[in-house]
């Protein structure tokens, strides 16, 4: 979305704030040749079999290229899941379906290389596109840098690399690859912008393990920007600024030096207690996908991992992780957080998204189908392999394990079950695990929910999937911009229903904490701790706000307030209840007190 300020000359641009901050500075425009069309050319049978290796060609001059990256990577002494990220784009282009289906394609039609790559690539974002999850759709963007790559070496195009800029820039692209991400040197890459992208890529996953500030999803950004000329970015917004006047750029340096003066006064925070004013602990835990966010998340005082989400380890991959792969991943968790507790969350893909049984499920609505613990239960080999993963892994640390899309007293049963035969297993072979590990689940389907006093008493402790709960309590698609008005945290129905949830655990003396989104934004989370939840988690950037907020609070405040809010008829009507509350809390407050 742009709208132009003729007076001011001024382009403003609405895009996704993927990662916090705002920054004033030069645009550096990445030419990276994008290959929007391919051109079309017929071949004679003969030429098939040259085409066929100039493809081939192509695609080893790619892999030859991500070696060069990988390598500096490694000497460069960079984390190891971005080289993790850097060898699953390097599987993908020895991934069979991918040149297999390019040369049929090649041979059948008789098309040129360029063409028949990106008819296979539009096959695959077809497939991508078709997935209920929002994380695993947006992994449709690692198939598309890597065909990129190999249509700008088909095409004898440049594909210039990020080390290659020298002075303080703000980057501009159409898009951005996750290695171009990890190797972004920080003291000359202030920022960047791209025209496509998601919250959830593994290049926005990496800008915020960085603190880099980015906005992407701009749609036009490349056509707004003249390379050598000034932006501006606020990543928390969203929003960006081309060509600012010299009055909007001092309005925006006041800016950054308060957000900059508020995170340094929000870091005094980091060390003392997370406790409401009448002594009250909160947990403030984060939420992780790759090792290398846990040094943000500590660096913000995040005291433990609430949810890790393991799906990382099965993407870009024709089979799944081996039982070592995950013992060597999780271990890495368990040491790094050491003395703080890591919930890990087990497998939450399904059929629709990720086959990794040799079987397709054919889903009319994947959604709420055959998926997370359900995959896991129909396909126990794959479930108990990781089970044994984490288990032996939790020898080195405080592991947890948690369920995902629990519906029912049946599943936790059966799942427990697996767990058990994985435990004994592991003890006939003299194998090190905790025989305690404590065991959770996921409370993201009303029927849960409303079940919640029973689960309590299935497992040691449970957490709010509030992002789930409220696509699935309010039947709408948070990501379907026709319904996504009707995306309401402060629905009377989720709030009650996310009362009753905490009541069950607490009645059972059982701790329930919170995932989702809700837990990391200050007017939410004031009301989740009225609702007597105890553990938090959250993005690394959330966790000293929302501590500010603990901090700033009596238990006994939020309680009053959580009860008045449960009688009010909409969620227009909480909002502004809510928002009328936070001025006096903070009011009383003093910074780091």
């Amino acid at each position: 979305m742009e709208e132009f300020d003729a007076q001011k000359r001024v382009l403003l641009l609405k895009g996704i704030g993927v990662s916090p901050g705002i920054v004033i500075g030069t645009a550096y425009l990445l030419d990276r040749g994008i290959v929007e069309t391919a051109h079309f050319c017929h071949l004679t049978a003969s030429e098939t079999d040259n085409e066929v290796e100039r493809f081939k060609g192509a695609l080893k001059e790619s892999r030859d290229q991500l070696a060069r990256i990988k390598k500096k990577l490694e000497t460069d002494g960079k984390g190891k899941e971005h080289i993790r990220i850097i060898d699953a784009h390097l599987m993908i282009l020895r991934d069979n379906m991918l040149i297999n289906d390019t040369v049929k394609v090649i041979r059948d039609e008789r098309v040129n290389a360029e063409w028949a790559l990106k008819k296979v690539l539009k096959d695959l974002i077809e497939f991508f596109d078709r997935m209920d999850d929002e994380y695993l759709r947006q992994r449709s963007s690692d198939i598309e840098h890597i065909v990129n790559r190999v249509l700008l070496n088909l095409t004898g195009k440049k594909h210039e690399s990020i080390t290659d800029i020298k002075t303080p820039s703000i980057i501009v692209a159409h898009d951005l690859t996750p290695a171009d991400t990890a190797l972004m040197n920080k003291s000359v890459i202030s920022g960047f912008l791209t025209d496509v992208g998601g919250s959830t890529s593994h290049t926005a996953i990496m800008a915020r393990a960085l603190e880099i500030p980015a906005v992407v999803g701009l749609e036009s950004i490349t056509r707004s920007v003249e390379a050598g000329g000034t932006v501006i970015i606020d990543g928390t917004t969203g929003t960006v600024i081309v060509n600012p006047s010299e009055s909007v750029v001092e309005v925006y340096k006041k800016r950054q030096e308060k957000y900059l003066s508020y995170g340094r006064e929000l870091f005094h925070y980091r060390d003392l207690p997370s406790e409401t004013k009448d002594g009250r602990r909160i947990r403030l835990m984060g939420n992780m996908e790759m090792v290398d966010e846990i040094d943000t998340l500590l660096h913000h005082g995040a005291e433990g991992i609430g949810l890790y989400r393991t799906e990382f380890l099965y993407l870009n991959r024709k089979d799944s992780p081996t039982e070592e792969e995950h013992v060597k991943a999780y271990r890495q968790v368990a040491k790094k957080m050491a003395p703080y507790p890591a919930i890990i969350r087990t497998l939450d893909v399904g059929g629709d998204k990720l086959i990794l049984d040799g079987n397709e499920y054919d889903e009319i609505n994947p959604a709420m189908g055959l998926r997370a613990i359900r995959y896991c239960l129909k396909n126990p080999g794959i479930f108990k392999t990781q089970l044994r993963g984490i288990l032996r892994a939790s020898a080195s640390g405080k592991l947890k394990v948690m369920f995902p899309m629990i519906s029912g007293i049946d599943e936790i049963r059966h799942a427990k079950v697996i767990l058990e035969e994985a435990k004994a297993e592991l003890k006939a072979e003299g194998k090190a695990f905790d025989p305690d590990i404590k065991v959770g689940v996921m409370i993201e389907i009303p029927s849960a929910a409303i079940i919640a006093d029973l689960i309590v008493k299935e497992v040691d402790f449970i957490s709010i999937g509030t992002n789930d709960l409220l696509q699935y309590s309010l039947a709408i698609d948070r990501v379907n911009e026709h319904v996504a008005y009707l995306y309401e945290p402060f629905h009377p129905a989720v709030l009650r229903i996310i009362k009753t949830v905490a009541d069950a655990a607490a009645n059972a003396g059982v701790s329930a904490g919170v995932c989702g989104e809700m837990a990391g934004e200050a007017p939410y989370a004031l009301i989740l701790l009225g609702f007597g939840i105890e553990h938090l988690s959250m993005n690394a950037v959330s966790l000293l706000k929302v501590k500010r907020l603990v901090r700033s609070v009596s238990y006994a405040e939020t309680k009053k307030i959580c009860k008045n809010i449960l009688n009010l008829p909409t969620a227009r009507d909480v909002e502004q209840y809510i928002s009328s509350k936070l001025p006096d809390i903070y009011k009383k407050e003093e910074f780091w007190n």
